[in-house]
């Protein structure tokens, strides 16, 4: 296993900088997601700790060696490619043992490595076909096969499971975790997909236009985003942000936004806001798992439940939940809904939400206003 250290990292390519200074850890065995979307700079930043692109500033550091100018081949590490990269003349055996032979690693060791990878991925029976009998997902696990040889200090992925449908995606995010729990190397998994990062990762690395603006935990990450661009990149449908203003009712903390047709709802916080924006404006932050069919008992098992009513104007059933799309001021809100309670298309439907989860964020940055402590 191994550490990455990626300190004030910067990366130009004439006079467009696309890594404004990046800085992130990874500690022995972690599984690191970078994620954000297209030309965020995440692959860039993977093919500079891989070496495939050169540093501008900052370093990068395997196991505290400063590798800025070692070749890739030099680096002790492994990377699973988006295209596979399979040469497609030769079988699978002889894709995973190709980098061996070209090592001058003996026989013996290259048929340990291979029946050891090849057990378990489960590719035994597959060893003697070309890439082009075999299944995507096939492939893929034959490309990290062939990483997996190397027994490499460190992983990385860059997007492997684009090019696969919705089910094997699923499939193989489950045999990807899987396999970091056998082998326990520390991974740098480069993704577009949210999901991905929030199911596979220990702590999750989001960027946008070249700057990383946030690395923590899953759960952190999607429960106290640190910007309104990662409240609204992390979580499908996204989280809805609606303008609104801090005010006080008997000494509790309440925020106020204005409803459809008229007239404001007042939602009391459970928490007091650590600092309040210029002019009391606020973006109340509330995930559409968050808003429920409001029910008398919902406040004996949700005590931080405040209500509003909207006119539904979408219905959307999925089989497991329904999302709809209401009417509050003059936008729309997004809920996700168990099916027993659906919302009915023109119904005017009265909500509950459970303001234990919701954030508030600063519209003049966009950032997360912290809770006062307790």
């Amino acid at each position: 296993m191994a550490t990455l250290t990626v300190a004030r990292l910067r990366k130009r390519f004439a006079n467009v900088e696309v890594l404004k200074g990046i800085d992130l850890a990874a500690a022995h065995g972690e599984f690191v997601a970078l994620v954000g979307p297209s030309g965020c700079g995440k692959s860039t930043l993977l093919a500079m700790i891989a070496g495939l692109e050169s540093v501008s500033e900052g370093e990068i550091r395997i196991d505290g060696r400063l590798v800025n100018a070692v070749a890739p081949k030099d680096r002790d590490i492994a990377m699973v490619f988006q295209s596979y990269a399979l040469y497609p003349t030769m079988t699978a055996r002889q894709n995973m043992t190709f980098g061996m032979e070209s090592r001058g690693v003996p026989r013996a060791e290259q048929e340990a490595a291979i029946k050891r990878v090849a057990a378990l991925l489960q590719i035994e029976q597959l060893l003697h076909r070309k890439p082009g009998q075999l299944s995507g997902g096939q492939r893929q696990r034959v490309a990290m096969g062939r990483a997996l040889v190397r027994d490499p200090k460190l992983f990385l992925f860059d997007e492997p499971l684009s090019n696969l449908d919705a089910k094997l995606r699923v499939d193989m995010r489950t045999e990807i975790k899987k396999l970091h729990h056998k082998v326990g190397k520390t991974t740098i998994y480069v993704t577009h997909d949210q999901i991905e990062a929030m199911t596979l990762a220990t702590r999750i690395a989001v960027m946008h236009q070249g700057q990383l603006q946030q690395f923590d935990e899953p759960a952190v990450v999607y429960g106290q985003p640190a910007n309104m661009f990662v409240a609204g990149f992390m979580g499908s449908p996204s989280m809805n942000f609606i303008p609104a203003a801090l005010s006080e009712a008997e000494g509790v903390a309440t925020v106020e936004m204005a409803l459809f047709g008229g007239g404001v709802a007042r939602l009391p916080l459970p928490f007091r806001p650590a600092r309040a924006p210029a002019g009391n404006r606020v973006v109340l932050g509330v995930r559409p798992e968050h808003m429920f069919r409001y029910a008398d008992d919902l406040k004996l098992r949700k005590p931080a439940i405040a209500t509003f009513e909207a006119p539904v104007e979408v219905v959307e059933p999925t089989g497991a939940e329904t999302i709809a799309v209401l009417k509050l001021g003059e936008r729309d809100v997004t809920g996700r809904f168990d099916p027993d309670g659906a919302p009915r298309l023109g119904e005017h439907m009265k909500i509950g939400v459970d303001m234990a989860n919701v954030c508030l964020f600063d519209p003049s940055d966009e950032t997360l206003i912290p809770r006062a402590a307790n």
